[in-house]
């Protein structure tokens, strides 16, 4: 007999511990009967186990409910106890504000009320509790509507109780719920509707100001669904009722209550509805209760039309569920994902939730590359079905990749380059072979571009061309296949000048092991002299850059030996241009070395962000912005390694104030012991003397004056984080007035005046008007002379329907407004701390209103702000 505690985890599962059978009767009917016997000597091991199980596979929660509902019968303090815990854990999240565990043991007392363990005008006080608090957060006099976040998510909580639960709470307690029903209907009528402005995977080219009135966001969307499944007496085929067939012998059960529930305590009303203080809390707010799921709708309808509405959202939760509690272990994730206890189909939907929450905005819960590993892994285990819903989904995004956010367009290239290279690089890249028939600014051309180029970083140059074979004409796509570009080669043929000669010189320095400290002498006393700055640097730069070239590891050697030389030379922001324009110069055929080098050289300190800020926005780089991802990924990571410096510095720092707590105390308790010893009285050759035996007091006083040297010394390292947080910050503020300044500059520069283009689509019209009024004047000059009709012409209609319209100019404001949303989404809570200098330095009314526009959406934050901030 398997153990208990395999027999729990394997509930429904099709596994060795239940032999053949997958009855879900027979498997509870087992499981209780083992446990049963267990209680008696293991109650304490069974009931945490237990909960975890419910917690950490909620997909099961319905049979976990009935197994409870069976032991209720047997042992009612055993599920006592089960409550208690229950209860115990519930306030904890709420307090904490662990939405996952507040939303899953809501299900789990759900499935418990369904086995009659708990009184269900128990819940519904739950319900309740949790309703009154969303309400009063609403509330404009009482609350503050900026916490709006938390009332949502509360009332879903409550929703999505009711596909487990809904026919039993209308049953036994029709009056309470119907009452709970008409309290969220109040709800929802003085909540403010949700946009999903800066969060939607798809650019809004129109005014969003019709969209968002017509179109319903997640609770309101929920609310219907809910309301179809009411009016369909609560039946629901994607939620298995395992308590059904024992209903005869768990009604003889003791129905417990439920203790009562505190929500937290109600955020600080404000003062106004509008300004900053209101969007930094509504940041807040949504950044501790993010919606987990924002629908991709990639698939037509057709593909999930067996499904009622409710049923796509069980799915979900399903779905969404398995991914966080089986993060940790792919194979198991994949297998549970493809066995959900549903009675229909669900490829698509589960390709669709995959990819929503791969692309989900601002970032996605886990690292993208396990959705790789879960979607590779899915393939593998319904080869015949969903490989080709996953190609499915790539050439739906493919299609409408000229509407895809920026930052999903980025994780899409590097999702998909990855995926391919785990399958043999196999792709029908002849469907794609059209792109070149694009300009070169056109977003399809461009993904294709930057897939294959990060192909080519996964794998070799020549493997992937082997790959496009089927479209040899995509090699034009390709990177260039040479290696560095070394300004002092000594290869045959090349001209051999004084910089040749100093290049020599120093490579044999290098290989001679001489110091940093040796070659900055020969730098100074022979280079500079004779040569100027500029050839200097040049030599040292490329000479160094080439000797690190072999490999990684070859650089880091480099940069921590000779860094100091560099560090001399480019000792401010100029020359440290300067550096970067070499380093992008030798490796002019390697962007990924490009990136690597720059980062490195970030890391040892060498260059400042702001430099490399500086280099992404010169001229030569912002012809770019829309053709390539490279002085894009440069950027990326320049903020990324600001962005880790201070969050690190701040995990610093909680770690040292714990110390400086724990160092207080030792310290404390160690003056109390010397103190106590001191004021003993001892008798020393008969007589009474003040103090403890000399012996026993100097390991007392040794101790007392280390725990206080350890408490100096802490709070000393304490102070110092603390001043390097300060100054990270400062350089942070920095770097942020910097990037948009620079962003609102270039976009000054090419963006049409405000009154032409006040929306996306019309900037995004603007060549198209040009070419149908061009279309329009060619054909009116075609005069057949012989009978005075037009002619048919049949080259530019072609040309028409095949050229992408978008002129080079709006692709380029168009997709750097693209970037100046991600970036400001994706650091929105560094952006927040700033934002009334930026409001004051660059966010004023002489910016252009689509690059407002670009930056508040990022930031989620109501454009009418800036009046009242």
């Amino acid at each position: 007999m398997s153990s208990w505690r395999s027999l729990l985890l394997r509930i429904g599962d099709k596994c060795p511990e239940y032999g053949t059978s997958s009855d879900f009767k027979e498997h509870i009917e087992t499981c209780f009967g083992v446990l049963r016997r267990e209680l008696e000597h293991s109650a304490n091991d069974i009931l945490p186990f237990l909960l975890q199980c419910a917690e950490q596979l909620p997909h099961k929660i319905p049979l976990y409910g009935t197994v409870v509902g069976l032991l209720n019968l047997e042992n009612e303090d055993f599920v006592r106890k089960i409550l208690e815990n229950t209860q115990t854990n519930f306030q904890d999240a709420l307090d904490s504000e662990n939405c996952d565990r507040i939303r899953i043991l809501m299900r789990f007392l759900t499935a418990m009320m369904c086995s009659k363990v708990l009184q269900p005008a128990s819940l519904v006080v739950v319900f309740e509790t949790l309703l009154s608090s969303a309400a009063t957060t609403v509330d404009e006099e009482k609350g503050n509507p900026s916490w709006q976040a938390r009332g949502d998510f509360y009332v879903t909580c409550i929703l999505s109780c009711l596909p487990w639960g809904g026919l039993e709470f209308v049953e036994q307690v029709p009056e309470e719920i119907e009452r709970v029903m008409v309290g969220i209907e109040a709800y929802l009528s003085i909540r403010r509707h949700n946009s999903d402005t800066g969060l939607s995977f798809f650019e809004e080219y129109d005014d969003e100001s019709g969209k968002d009135a017509s179109e319903k966001d997640f609770l309101e969307d929920l609310w219907d669904r809910i309301q179809v499944l009411s009016s369909n007496g609560w039946k629901v085929d994607s939620v298995p009722r395992p308590h059904l067939p024992f209903e005869a012998q768990l009604v003889a059960g003791k129905s417990h209550e439920f203790g009562p529930i505190n929500a937290p305590d109600q955020p600080e009303p404000l003062s106004q509805l509008a300004g900053v203080l209101y969007g930094k809390q509504k940041h807040h707010a949504e950044l501790k209760y993010c919606q987990r799921i924002h629908r991709l709708n990639i698939f037509p309808a057709s593909k999930t039309e067996d499904m009622e509405p409710i049923d796509r959202f069980i799915m979900e939760e399903y779905l969404l569920d398995v991914l966080l509690f089986l993060n940790g272990c792919r194979k198991e994730c994949a297998s549970c994902m493809v066995g959900l206890p549903v009675p229909f189909r669900y490829e698509y939907l589960m390709a669709e939730t995959i990819f929503s929450q791969l692309l989900l905005l601002p970032q996605p819960p886990f690292k993208p590359i396990y959705y790789t590993l879960v979607i590779m892994d899915l393939c593998k285990a319904l080869p015949g079905a969903f490989p080709a819903v996953v190609a499915g989904a790539v050439r739906a995004l493919f299609e409408k990749i000229a509407d895809l956010d920026m930052e999903c367009r980025t994780r899409l290239i590097l999702w998909f380059s990855h995926h391919l290279s785990n399958f043999q690089f196999i792709w029908p890249w002849e469907e794609w072979a059209y792109v070149l028939d694009l300009p070169k600014w056109a977003p399809q051309r461009v993904f294709v571009q930057e897939v294959l180029e990060r192909e080519v970083r996964l794998s070799y140059w020549d493997k992937v061309k082997q790959s496009i074979e089927n479209a040899p004409a995509l090699e034009e796509l390709l990177p260039p296949k040479g290696g560095p570009n070394f300004k002092y080669s000594l290869e045959e043929g090349k001209e051999r000048t004084e910089q040749h000669a100093l290049s020599a010189e120093l490579i044999t320095k290098v290989k001679g092991r001489q110091t940093a400290r040796e070659i900055i002498s020969w730098v100074e006393e022979s280079v500079f002299p004779h040569h100027g700055l500029e050839a200097a640097l040049t030599v040292v730069v490329q000479t160094l850059i080439d000797i690190g070239s072999k490999s990684f590891t070859h650089l880091i050697t480099v940069l921590e030996r000779y860094g100091q030389v560099i560090a001399r030379i480019c000792h401010d922001q100029d020359k440290q241009i300067m550096l970067i324009a070499e380093v992008s110069s030798y490796w002019k055929n390697n962007a990924q070395m490009t990136a690597i080098t720059i980062d490195r050289m970030m890391g040892y300190r060498l260059i400042s962000n702001l430099a490399i800020l500086r280099w992404v926005f010169s001229p030569a780089n912002t012809e770019q912005f829309h053709i390539s991802d490279h002085p894009w990924e440069v950027l990326r990571n320049a903020i990324s390694k600001t962005y880790n410096r201070i969050s690190d510095l701040r995990k610093e720092i909680l770690t040292l104030k714990k110390s400086v707590v724990s160092a207080e105390d030792a310290a404390a308790k160690a003056k109390a012991e010397l103190d106590a010893a001191e004021s003993k009285l001892t008798l020393v050759d008969g007589e009474p003397v003040l103090g403890e035996n000399p012996a026993k007091m100097k390991p007392i006083k040794s101790n007392a004056e280390k725990t206080k040297e350890e408490e100096i010394s802490v709070r000393d390292s304490l102070e110092a984080k603390e001043a390097l947080l300060a100054r990270a910050l400062d350089e942070n503020e920095a770097l942020f007035l910097s990037l948009y300044k620079n962003f609102s500059n270039v976009l000054m520069e090419r963006l049409p005046d405000a009154s032409k283009a006040q929306t996306l689509g019309a900037l995004k019209s603007i060549q198209a008007d040009e070419m149908i009024v061009d279309l329009d004047e060619s054909s009116e000059m075609e005069v057949d002379n012989e009978n005075g009709r037009p002619k048919k012409s049949q080259s530019n209609g072609e040309k028409a329907s095949n050229v992408y319209k978008v002129g080079d100019k709006e692709q380029w404001c168009l997709s750097t407004l693209g970037y100046v949303k991600a970036f400001s989404r994706q650091y929105a809570s560094e952006i927040w701390p700033h934002i009334e200098k930026l409001d004051a330095e660059v966010f004023s009314e002489n910016a252009h209103p689509l690059f407002l526009k670009a930056v508040y959406s990022g930031l989620r934050r109501p454009v009418i702000e800036t009046s009242s901030s």
